[in-house]
Protein backbone atom coordinates (compact mmCIF):
# COMPACT_ATOMS: atom_id res chain seq x y z
CA UNK A 1 0.00 0.00 0.00
CA UNK A 2 1.27 3.45 -0.91
CA UNK A 3 1.17 5.83 2.05
CA UNK A 4 1.50 9.57 2.34
CA UNK A 5 4.81 10.84 3.72
CA UNK A 6 4.75 12.88 6.95
CA UNK A 7 3.63 16.48 6.55
CA UNK A 8 2.07 19.37 8.47
CA UNK A 9 -1.26 20.85 7.39
CA UNK A 10 -2.23 24.48 7.94
CA UNK A 11 -5.70 25.85 7.14
CA UNK A 12 -5.29 29.63 6.73
CA UNK A 13 -8.23 31.92 7.37
CA UNK A 14 -7.63 34.09 4.30
CA UNK A 15 -5.80 34.19 0.98
CA UNK A 16 -3.44 36.81 2.37
CA UNK A 17 -2.48 34.48 5.22
CA UNK A 18 -1.97 31.62 2.77
CA UNK A 19 0.28 33.79 0.61
CA UNK A 20 2.30 34.83 3.65
CA UNK A 21 2.80 31.20 4.71
CA UNK A 22 3.98 30.23 1.25
CA UNK A 23 6.41 33.14 1.20
CA UNK A 24 7.82 32.30 4.63
CA UNK A 25 8.28 28.57 4.07
CA UNK A 26 9.53 28.59 0.49
CA UNK A 27 9.88 25.29 -1.42
CA UNK A 28 8.92 23.13 1.57
CA UNK A 29 5.30 24.38 1.32
CA UNK A 30 2.64 23.91 -1.32
CA UNK A 31 -1.07 24.65 -1.56
CA UNK A 32 -3.76 21.98 -1.70
CA UNK A 33 -7.49 22.20 -2.39
CA UNK A 34 -9.08 18.99 -3.69
CA UNK A 35 -5.78 17.11 -3.59
CA UNK A 36 -6.77 14.68 -6.36
CA UNK A 37 -3.44 15.21 -8.13
CA UNK A 38 -1.17 16.20 -5.25
CA UNK A 39 -1.92 13.36 -2.83
CA UNK A 40 -1.25 10.54 -5.35
CA UNK A 41 1.97 12.31 -6.34
CA UNK A 42 2.98 12.49 -2.69
CA UNK A 43 2.24 8.78 -2.23
CA UNK A 44 4.53 8.02 -5.16
CA UNK A 45 7.15 10.40 -3.70
CA UNK A 46 7.07 12.57 -6.81
CA UNK A 47 6.29 15.52 -4.56
CA UNK A 48 7.36 15.64 -0.92
CA UNK A 49 6.32 18.95 0.64
CA UNK A 50 6.66 19.06 4.40
CA UNK A 51 3.89 21.67 4.73
CA UNK A 52 0.50 21.74 3.01
CA UNK A 53 -1.44 25.00 2.95
CA UNK A 54 -5.11 24.04 2.70
CA UNK A 55 -7.31 26.32 0.60
CA UNK A 56 -10.52 24.32 0.67
CA UNK A 57 -12.02 26.29 3.56
CA UNK A 58 -11.62 29.68 1.84
CA UNK A 59 -15.12 30.50 0.64
CA UNK A 60 -14.02 33.47 -1.47
CA UNK A 61 -12.10 31.05 -3.71
CA UNK A 62 -15.30 29.21 -4.63
CA UNK A 63 -18.32 30.07 -6.74
CA UNK A 64 -19.38 31.10 -10.23
CA UNK A 65 -20.39 34.72 -10.83
CA UNK A 66 -21.43 36.77 -13.85
CA UNK A 67 -23.75 36.73 -16.85
CA UNK A 68 -23.86 36.95 -20.64
CA UNK A 69 -23.13 40.67 -20.71
CA UNK A 70 -20.18 40.75 -18.32
CA UNK A 71 -18.73 37.26 -18.73
CA UNK A 72 -18.14 34.70 -16.03
CA UNK A 73 -15.67 34.54 -13.14
CA UNK A 74 -14.97 31.16 -11.54
CA UNK A 75 -13.21 30.84 -8.19
CA UNK A 76 -10.17 28.56 -8.34
CA UNK A 77 -11.63 26.38 -5.57
CA UNK A 78 -14.84 25.67 -7.51
CA UNK A 79 -15.20 21.96 -8.11
CA UNK A 80 -15.29 20.45 -11.57
CA UNK A 81 -18.75 19.04 -10.83
CA UNK A 82 -20.07 22.53 -10.05
CA UNK A 83 -18.67 23.83 -13.34
CA UNK A 84 -20.04 20.89 -15.32
CA UNK A 85 -23.53 21.33 -13.86
CA UNK A 86 -23.82 25.13 -13.89
CA UNK A 87 -26.56 26.24 -16.36
CA UNK A 88 -24.64 29.39 -17.33
CA UNK A 89 -21.51 27.43 -18.21
CA UNK A 90 -23.55 24.86 -20.12
CA UNK A 91 -25.27 27.57 -22.18
CA UNK A 92 -22.40 30.01 -22.75
CA UNK A 93 -19.31 27.80 -22.67
CA UNK A 94 -20.43 24.24 -23.48
CA UNK A 95 -16.86 23.18 -24.21
CA UNK A 96 -15.84 23.99 -20.64
CA UNK A 97 -18.84 22.16 -19.18
CA UNK A 98 -17.96 19.16 -21.32
CA UNK A 99 -14.25 19.22 -20.43
CA UNK A 100 -14.96 19.53 -16.70
CA UNK A 101 -17.45 16.66 -16.91
CA UNK A 102 -14.93 14.41 -18.65
CA UNK A 103 -12.24 14.69 -15.98
CA UNK A 104 -11.72 11.36 -14.22
CA UNK A 105 -14.72 10.01 -12.25
CA UNK A 106 -17.69 11.62 -10.42
CA UNK A 107 -16.04 11.11 -7.03
CA UNK A 108 -12.88 12.92 -8.10
CA UNK A 109 -14.80 15.66 -9.90
CA UNK A 110 -16.65 16.29 -6.63
CA UNK A 111 -13.28 16.95 -4.97
CA UNK A 112 -11.11 18.25 -7.80
CA UNK A 113 -11.12 21.99 -8.49
CA UNK A 114 -10.69 24.10 -11.60
CA UNK A 115 -7.55 25.61 -10.08
CA UNK A 116 -6.09 22.17 -9.54
CA UNK A 117 -6.92 21.06 -13.08
CA UNK A 118 -5.29 24.17 -14.49
CA UNK A 119 -2.11 23.56 -12.47
CA UNK A 120 -2.18 19.79 -13.07
CA UNK A 121 1.29 18.24 -13.02
CA UNK A 122 2.64 17.07 -16.36
CA UNK A 123 2.51 13.31 -16.92
CA UNK A 124 4.71 10.57 -18.36
CA UNK A 125 4.73 6.76 -18.38
CA UNK A 126 8.14 6.80 -16.72
CA UNK A 127 7.22 9.37 -14.09
CA UNK A 128 3.71 8.45 -12.91
CA UNK A 129 4.83 5.25 -11.19
CA UNK A 130 5.62 4.24 -7.64
CA UNK A 131 8.96 5.16 -6.09
CA UNK A 132 10.09 1.53 -6.18
CA UNK A 133 9.18 1.13 -9.87
CA UNK A 134 11.06 4.30 -10.79
CA UNK A 135 14.06 3.28 -8.72
CA UNK A 136 14.16 -0.14 -10.39
CA UNK A 137 14.48 1.27 -13.93
CA UNK A 138 16.52 4.34 -13.03
CA UNK A 139 14.94 7.68 -12.13
CA UNK A 140 14.06 10.20 -14.84
CA UNK A 141 15.10 13.85 -14.83
CA UNK A 142 11.64 15.04 -13.74
CA UNK A 143 12.27 13.48 -10.32
CA UNK A 144 15.52 12.14 -8.82
CA UNK A 145 17.29 11.38 -12.12
CA UNK A 146 19.25 13.23 -14.79
CA UNK A 147 18.03 11.87 -18.14
CA UNK A 148 14.70 11.79 -19.97
CA UNK A 149 13.80 8.12 -20.36
CA UNK A 150 11.49 8.95 -23.29
CA UNK A 151 14.26 10.74 -25.21
CA UNK A 152 17.57 9.86 -23.49
CA UNK A 153 19.59 12.21 -25.66
CA UNK A 154 17.39 15.20 -24.93
CA UNK A 155 18.51 17.94 -22.53
CA UNK A 156 14.90 18.53 -21.42
CA UNK A 157 11.93 16.68 -19.93
CA UNK A 158 9.11 15.75 -22.32
CA UNK A 159 6.34 15.03 -19.80
CA UNK A 160 2.99 16.11 -21.26
CA UNK A 161 0.30 18.56 -20.23
CA UNK A 162 -2.84 16.50 -19.57
CA UNK A 163 -5.37 19.04 -18.33
CA UNK A 164 -8.80 18.86 -19.95
CA UNK A 165 -9.88 22.38 -19.06
CA UNK A 166 -6.77 24.33 -20.05
CA UNK A 167 -7.05 23.93 -23.87
CA UNK A 168 -10.71 24.98 -23.61
CA UNK A 169 -9.93 28.02 -21.45
CA UNK A 170 -7.22 29.06 -23.90
CA UNK A 171 -9.61 28.75 -26.84
CA UNK A 172 -12.14 30.92 -24.99
CA UNK A 173 -9.62 33.69 -24.24
CA UNK A 174 -9.76 33.21 -20.47
CA UNK A 175 -7.52 34.96 -17.96
CA UNK A 176 -6.40 33.96 -14.47
CA UNK A 177 -5.76 36.02 -11.34
CA UNK A 178 -2.69 35.23 -9.21
CA UNK A 179 -1.90 36.50 -5.70
CA UNK A 180 1.34 36.61 -3.74
CA UNK A 181 2.64 38.77 -0.91
CA UNK A 182 4.10 41.06 -3.58
CA UNK A 183 1.11 41.69 -5.82
CA UNK A 184 -2.06 40.46 -7.48
CA UNK A 185 -1.88 40.15 -11.25
CA UNK A 186 -4.00 38.96 -14.18
CA UNK A 187 -2.57 37.09 -17.15
CA UNK A 188 -4.03 35.14 -20.07
CA UNK A 189 -4.33 31.43 -19.39
CA UNK A 190 -2.02 30.84 -22.36
CA UNK A 191 0.74 32.83 -20.59
CA UNK A 192 0.58 30.53 -17.57
CA UNK A 193 2.31 27.68 -19.43
CA UNK A 194 5.66 27.01 -21.03
CA UNK A 195 7.12 24.14 -23.03
CA UNK A 196 9.00 22.39 -20.23
CA UNK A 197 7.91 19.11 -18.66
CA UNK A 198 9.39 20.04 -15.27
CA UNK A 199 8.86 23.80 -14.92
CA UNK A 200 5.62 23.85 -16.89
CA UNK A 201 4.00 26.83 -15.11
CA UNK A 202 5.21 30.42 -15.33
CA UNK A 203 3.60 31.37 -12.03
CA UNK A 204 5.94 31.73 -9.08
CA UNK A 205 5.86 28.95 -6.46
CA UNK A 206 4.49 31.38 -3.86
CA UNK A 207 1.65 32.63 -6.07
CA UNK A 208 -1.89 31.40 -5.48
CA UNK A 209 -4.33 31.01 -8.35
CA UNK A 210 -7.44 32.92 -7.27
CA UNK A 211 -9.89 32.75 -10.15
CA UNK A 212 -10.51 32.26 -13.86
CA UNK A 213 -12.33 34.91 -15.91
CA UNK A 214 -14.14 34.16 -19.17
CA UNK A 215 -15.07 37.03 -21.51
CA UNK A 216 -18.58 37.40 -22.91
CA UNK A 217 -19.34 34.86 -25.62
CA UNK A 218 -20.34 37.36 -28.33
CA UNK A 219 -21.45 34.63 -30.72
CA UNK A 220 -18.51 32.32 -30.10
CA UNK A 221 -19.43 28.61 -30.27
CA UNK A 222 -17.18 26.06 -28.60
CA UNK A 223 -16.62 22.35 -28.24
CA UNK A 224 -14.11 19.88 -26.82
CA UNK A 225 -13.16 16.42 -28.05
CA UNK A 226 -11.15 14.00 -25.93
CA UNK A 227 -9.32 10.82 -26.90
CA UNK A 228 -8.64 8.23 -24.19
CA UNK A 229 -8.69 4.47 -23.90
CA UNK A 230 -11.66 4.29 -21.52
CA UNK A 231 -14.73 6.47 -21.47
CA UNK A 232 -14.13 7.35 -17.82
CA UNK A 233 -11.26 7.94 -15.40
CA UNK A 234 -8.43 8.18 -17.97
CA UNK A 235 -6.42 11.30 -18.67
CA UNK A 236 -6.58 12.57 -22.25
CA UNK A 237 -4.03 11.28 -24.72
CA UNK A 238 -5.38 13.98 -27.04
CA UNK A 239 -7.64 16.93 -26.38
CA UNK A 240 -9.03 19.23 -29.09
CA UNK A 241 -10.63 22.53 -28.05
CA UNK A 242 -12.26 24.55 -30.82
CA UNK A 243 -14.11 27.86 -30.71
CA UNK A 244 -15.38 29.94 -33.62
CA UNK A 245 -18.00 32.45 -34.65
CA UNK A 246 -19.72 33.04 -37.97
CA UNK A 247 -20.99 36.29 -39.47
CA UNK A 248 -24.43 36.77 -41.00
CA UNK A 249 -23.19 35.34 -44.30
CA UNK A 250 -21.93 32.18 -42.67
CA UNK A 251 -18.28 33.14 -43.03
CA UNK A 252 -15.91 32.58 -40.13
CA UNK A 253 -14.94 35.83 -38.39
CA UNK A 254 -13.10 34.30 -35.43
CA UNK A 255 -11.51 30.91 -34.86
CA UNK A 256 -9.35 29.35 -32.14
CA UNK A 257 -8.00 25.80 -32.10
CA UNK A 258 -5.93 24.39 -29.22
CA UNK A 259 -4.47 20.89 -28.83
CA UNK A 260 -3.87 19.31 -25.43
CA UNK A 261 -1.87 16.25 -24.35
CA UNK A 262 0.50 16.37 -27.33
CA UNK A 263 3.33 18.25 -25.62
CA UNK A 264 4.48 19.81 -22.36
CA UNK A 265 2.12 22.73 -22.94
CA UNK A 266 -1.12 23.08 -24.92
CA UNK A 267 -0.52 23.98 -28.57
CA UNK A 268 -2.37 26.89 -30.17
CA UNK A 269 -2.77 26.19 -33.89
CA UNK A 270 -2.36 29.71 -35.25
CA UNK A 271 -2.44 28.55 -38.86
CA UNK A 272 -5.98 27.24 -38.34
CA UNK A 273 -7.26 30.74 -37.60
CA UNK A 274 -5.53 32.14 -40.67
CA UNK A 275 -7.07 29.47 -42.87
CA UNK A 276 -10.60 29.79 -41.48
CA UNK A 277 -11.07 33.57 -41.29
CA UNK A 278 -13.41 34.79 -43.99
CA UNK A 279 -14.20 31.25 -45.14
CA UNK A 280 -17.34 29.15 -45.03
CA UNK A 281 -16.85 25.93 -43.07
CA UNK A 282 -17.11 23.50 -45.96
CA UNK A 283 -15.95 19.87 -45.62
CA UNK A 284 -13.00 20.73 -47.87
CA UNK A 285 -11.71 23.64 -45.78
CA UNK A 286 -12.19 21.62 -42.60
CA UNK A 287 -10.13 18.77 -44.04
CA UNK A 288 -7.37 21.22 -44.96
CA UNK A 289 -7.34 22.76 -41.50
CA UNK A 290 -7.27 19.33 -39.86
CA UNK A 291 -4.27 18.34 -41.96
CA UNK A 292 -2.38 21.50 -41.02
CA UNK A 293 -3.31 21.09 -37.34
CA UNK A 294 -1.89 17.58 -37.24
CA UNK A 295 1.61 18.69 -38.29
CA UNK A 296 2.72 20.36 -35.00
CA UNK A 297 1.27 17.41 -33.07
CA UNK A 298 4.33 15.29 -32.26
CA UNK A 299 3.35 12.99 -29.39
CA UNK A 300 6.12 10.83 -27.95
CA UNK A 301 5.93 7.37 -26.45
CA UNK A 302 5.20 8.75 -22.99
CA UNK A 303 1.45 8.22 -22.67
CA UNK A 304 -1.26 5.66 -23.33
CA UNK A 305 -1.88 4.29 -26.86
CA UNK A 306 0.60 4.20 -29.73
CA UNK A 307 2.08 7.63 -30.40
CA UNK A 308 1.72 7.22 -34.18
CA UNK A 309 -1.97 6.52 -33.74
CA UNK A 310 -2.34 9.51 -31.45
CA UNK A 311 -0.84 11.76 -34.13
CA UNK A 312 -3.20 10.42 -36.79
CA UNK A 313 -6.14 10.96 -34.47
CA UNK A 314 -5.27 14.66 -34.21
CA UNK A 315 -6.51 15.08 -37.77
CA UNK A 316 -9.59 12.99 -37.01
CA UNK A 317 -10.60 14.86 -33.87
CA UNK A 318 -9.95 18.32 -35.32
CA UNK A 319 -12.20 17.33 -38.22
CA UNK A 320 -14.94 16.17 -35.86
CA UNK A 321 -14.74 19.28 -33.69
CA UNK A 322 -14.97 21.68 -36.63
CA UNK A 323 -17.74 19.71 -38.31
CA UNK A 324 -19.72 19.84 -35.06
CA UNK A 325 -19.40 23.62 -34.84
CA UNK A 326 -20.25 23.96 -38.54
CA UNK A 327 -23.39 21.86 -38.10
CA UNK A 328 -22.12 19.21 -40.51
CA UNK A 329 -22.63 15.45 -40.06
CA UNK A 330 -19.91 13.81 -38.00
CA UNK A 331 -18.67 10.46 -39.39
CA UNK A 332 -19.41 7.53 -37.15
CA UNK A 333 -16.59 6.12 -35.04
CA UNK A 334 -14.41 3.81 -37.08
CA UNK A 335 -15.04 5.29 -40.53
CA UNK A 336 -13.95 6.90 -42.62
CA UNK A 337 -11.63 9.28 -40.74
CA UNK A 338 -10.14 6.74 -38.35
CA UNK A 339 -8.32 5.06 -41.25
Amino acid sequence: MLRLPPFRYIAPASVDEAARILSEHGPEATVVAGGTDLYPNMKRRQMTPSLLVGLRGLRNLRGIRGDKESGIAIGAGTTLTEINEDPRIQEMYPALAKAAGWVSTPQLRNMGTIGGNICLDTRCNYYNQSYFWRKAIGFCMKKDGDICLVAPGSPRCWAISSSDTVPVLMSLGATVSLRSVREERQIPVASLFQDDGIVYLTKAPDEILLSVSLPPVNGLKSTYWKLRRRGSFDFPVLGVAAALSLDESGNCDDARLVLGAVGSEPHVIKAAKEMLLGQKLTPEIIESVAEVASKPSRPLDNSDLDHGYRKRMTRVFVTRALRELAGLPIPRMGAPYDL
